[in-house]
């Protein structure tokens, strides 16, 4: 297998500040991993300024389909001074990291290159985990999320949601203590019917009982 060549080009003074800083800047800004994706950036647009340059000589027709393939692709060019122009910075402007991030889908570019990296973003209903993809103009419209993102917690619904649960229990509580209250007393109301019930039908039994003495002692009075 061949092995591919390097796309890109390491600084010829390593230790420029001000290349340095601007590269840490760059950094920040568009979320990057390394140092790495600015110099390939600025490579890849040396390779475009170097075709303009050689479209300068040539036919309107051929500049004119070279600046509409750079406009399909998403720069914002209407000559070939314009793409001479470009910098790496234009370059950094079309990876789908950026376009995510600009797209408001993530809070910041660092969180749009994790959702990138973990498969959550789609183009077309098709999953792209490149945060280097360079999006065409066609694509950016078709650039959604496969994720619902969490909804930040409110604190206070959440504490009256449990005061609410709270409350409902206790009153649940309280009413069934009042049905077992209710019952009790309806069971020791029905405890003290059945004794009255019981002492009525004693006394009426006791009467009837002194009446067939009373009449057992006559009929032994008669035969004496």
């Amino acid at each position: 297998m061949k092995r591919q060549s390097k796309k890109y080009s390491k600084p010829r003074k390593p230790f420029d500040k001000v290349r340095i800083e601007e590269e840490n800047v760059l950094k920040e800004k568009y979320g990057l991993k390394n140092k790495k994706e600015i110099w390939k950036a600025d490579a890849a647009i040396g390779r475009i300024r170097n075709l303009a340059k050689q479209l300068i000589t040539r036919s309107d027709k051929e500049k004119q389909a070279f600046v509409e393939s750079l406009q399909k692709k998403g720069f914002q060019v209407e000559s070939i001074a314009d793409a001479l122009a470009l910098d790496k910075e234009d370059w950094l402007k079309r990876r789908l990291q950026t376009i995510v991030f600009t797209k408001k889908l993530t809070t910041t570019p660092k969180q749009a290159r994790q959702f990138v990296a973990h498969k959550h973003v789609l183009i077309e209903n098709k999953i792209v985990n490149i945060p280097s993809y360079q999006v065409s103009l066609e694509e950016e419209h078709l650039i959604k999320l496969n994720i619902v993102l969490k909804q930040p917690i409110n604190k206070k619904a959440k504490m009256e949601e449990i005061k609410k649960d709270v409350l409902e229990r206790d009153k649940g509580a309280v009413e069934e203590e009042k049905i077992q209250k209710l019952e009790e007393i309806q069971k020791e109301a029905e405890t003290t019917d059945n004794i009255k019930e019981d002492i009525s039908t004693q006394k009426s039994e006791k009467p009837a009982e002194d009446n067939n003495k009373k009449d057992i002692n006559k009929s032994e009075e008669k035969t004496e």
